[in-house]
């Protein structure tokens, strides 16, 4: 489901979501429990496909710092894996200020590597993973977003005014910047969500179907603990096993099956 977006990008009052409830928001507790799983399945995990060596980004959220990738960094790494982090600090939003620091980290990457780099993005990080999708495709093999609010009415989070107060940018400014962010991207991409998150609506993670584009939904999992969600894992794990220049649609029969929704007809 897509909610449709007026003309200029502003939903109108019957289009609107309604962040996660008050009910979700509390159970994003459970993140430890995910975490605690994650380390329990380690062995499981690392049955997952190899890497190739590539180099793979991680962005972290709003109000997060590298620390809160530090766990899916090192399971890449164990895989084969060449993972990076933002060395940004804190992330205290800014879509657009964070726009020419986030260019230039991608651009050393790919040029001290030789090779297109792969993006991961938790929540708000996967809106710059895919705003650097849509500059400098030709450095970007894939991009992965887990719980990030792209699309629909973006509005519809329990961290926005947060957001707004602290990076000093609206969700309504530069709606050029935000309409492309919530379209097709020139590169294969995967948006991995859950309907239980308690921080965005899981409406506003919903990526258009395609050839090259999909949706994972992951049963159960919240917002805080999708980037230790071992289903989660797995599937980012799987993604970035393609080789480069191809997409396959994720095999949901993998040991992790019963924690995913059912997939989506891609569209041509």
């Amino acid at each position: 489901m897509r909610v449709a977006i007026a003309e200029g990008g502003a939903a109108t009052d019957e289009q609107r979501l309604r962040p996660p409830s008050l009910f979700l928001m509390l159970a994003e507790t459970r993140a430890l429990f995910e975490l605690n799983s994650s380390l329990l399945l380690s062995p499981l995990l690392l049955r997952a496909p190899r890497g190739d060596g590539h180099p793979v980004l991680a962005l972290p959220g709003f109000l997060a710092s590298d620390l809160s990738m530090a766990p899916m960094r090192r399971y890449l790494k164990e895989l084969g894996y060449d993972t990076y982090a933002w060395d940004l600090g804190r992330n205290f939003g800014g879509v657009a200020s964070k726009r020419g620091a986030l260019q230039g980290l991608l651009r050393r990457i790919y040029e001290a590597t030789g090779r297109k780099v792969s993006l991961i993005g938790w929540s708000l990080g996967g809106v710059y993973a895919r705003d650097l999708a849509l500059q400098m495709p030709d450095m970007v093999r894939s991009v992965i977003t887990l719980g990030s609010p792209f699309a629909n009415d973006i509005r519809a989070t329990n961290a926005t005014r947060l957001y707004e107060a602290l990076s000093g940018e609206t969700v309504d400014d530069y709606p050029e910047i935000r309409l492309a962010i919530a379209g097709d991207l020139p590169v294969p991409a995967t948006s991995i969500y859950s309907r239980t998150d308690g921080i965005v609506n899981w409406h506003t993670c919903l990526l258009r179907p395609s050839a090259t584009a999909e949706n994972i939904e992951v049963h159960l999992a919240s917002h805080i603990g999708l980037g230790v969600n071992p289903a989660a894992l797995w599937a980012v794990a799987d993604r970035l096993a393609q080789a480069e220049g191809e997409f396959k649609h994720f095999d949901r029969s993998g040991p992790f099956a019963i924690a995913y929704g059912p997939p989506e007809n891609a569209q041509s």
